[in-house]
């Protein structure tokens, strides 16, 4: 069966960077993925109205096979999902795809102040491997009083999030572990809101600090690497790093950084992105004291924008002004969650990695 499905609203997207995918995104999917919505086939579909074979995302999830080996489609048609949807390790291959970002919204509340933990608060939480979700938006509405409250976490191995919008405040998107790829995303939020210690690669995104609750100041990321040997780190490339509506008043007031270290061994690198004036001139924060400065690698390449610059940035043993492509080359696909080669899919030529 075929469905008509929206694109997003194009001022909600940045253009895609050569319309790539990491190797391990088979044939079927990148088809998936680069096809025009209306030919997108679909297993199930979700409606809050009645009209499709379920009611709720949850329950679309529970009849998905288990253990899947071929991709398994569920379309979520336009409206507002109140419920807290949970992919557990069994539902590999599972696809979710929506309306837009603008217009199928899973959204939930959950936070700690009211008794959740981190973990547990997420509106939608994925274990299974090979998860794909485009064009929905994922909420998390508590709000910055509520402190800690997730809107998606992820620990889907070989993931990939296309065209979705992620919003909350306090860690917004907890990229718990695995390789995972984001594209033409939407992430917004204010106190390491991009946290976690997956490999993971950020492209072509829009990421957006908001106005905090008073007494707090914005890190887009902590990561959360525990152990030097493991082959983890975030990496923002060819993004967007910019202050929301609310946030842009106040950039005088109100701190902004790049990121600081959750443990120990945190690897975060920006490369080839724009970064706004809200980022402070020394970029990095500690996380306490002068914890982790001299274990973590923090690292930006060919940066540009009103905070793009590295003049003032932190001194810390840790922080790196990268200067060699083959240093910065660690931290594309290719080498950071191991996508290889890419698929040239538009006709433009393309290097790999940079």
């Amino acid at each position: 069966m075929v469905v008509s499905i929206s694109p997003p609203p194009a001022d909600e997207l940045v253009q895609p960077l050569n319309g790539r995918f990491p190797q391990w995104v088979t044939s079927r999917d990148r088809k998936l993925l680069e096809a025009p919505a209306k030919n997108i086939a679909y297993n199930v579909v979700v409606a809050a109205d009645g009209s499709g074979n379920y009611k709720t995302v949850s329950a679309a999830v529970a009849s998905a096979p288990n253990k899947g080996k071929t991709r398994y489609v569920i379309y979520v048609k336009a409206g507002t999902y109140k419920e807290n949807v949970k992919i557990a390790s069994g539902k590999t291959n599972l696809m979710l795809v929506g309306d837009g970002m603008g217009s199928t919204i899973i959204t939930g509340s959950l936070n700690v102040v009211d008794g959740s933990t981190t973990f547990n608060s997420a509106t939608v939480a994925v274990v299974a491997d090979g998860f794909i979700a485009q064009d929905i938006w994922f909420q998390n509405t508590a709000g910055p009083q509520k402190h800690q409250a997730v809107a998606l976490r992820v620990g889907s191995d070989q993931s990939v999030i296309n065209r979705c919008r992620i919003d909350a405040y306090q860690d917004t998107l907890y990229t718990i572990s695995n390789r995972q790829f984001y594209r033409d995303c939407y992430i917004i939020g204010t106190v390491d809101f991009i946290f976690g210690n997956a490999a993971v690669v950020f492209q072509n995104c829009q990421i957006v600090s908001r106005r905090p609750m008073s007494g707090q100041f914005n890190t887009v990321t902590a990561q959360g690497r525990t152990d030097p040997n493991e082959n983890t780190g975030t990496s923002i490339q060819s993004c967007n790093i910019t202050a929301s509506s609310d946030l842009q008043p106040v950039i005088g007031t109100i701190k902004s950084y790049l990121g600081r270290p959750w443990k120990e061994y945190a690897v975060t690198v920006v490369m080839q992105s724009y970064i706004g004036s809200l980022i402070d001139p020394i970029g990095w924060a500690p996380w306490s004291g002068d914890f982790a400065l001299s274990t973590l690698y923090y690292g930006e390449y060919m940066n540009n924008g009103p905070g793009g610059g590295t003049s003032k940035q932190v001194n810390w043993v840790g922080y790196h002004v990268i200067t060699s492509a083959a240093v910065a080359a660690k931290y594309t696909v290719a080498q950071l969650i191991q996508g290889g080669s890419w698929l040239q899919s538009t006709g433009i030529t393309y290097t790999e990695g940079l």
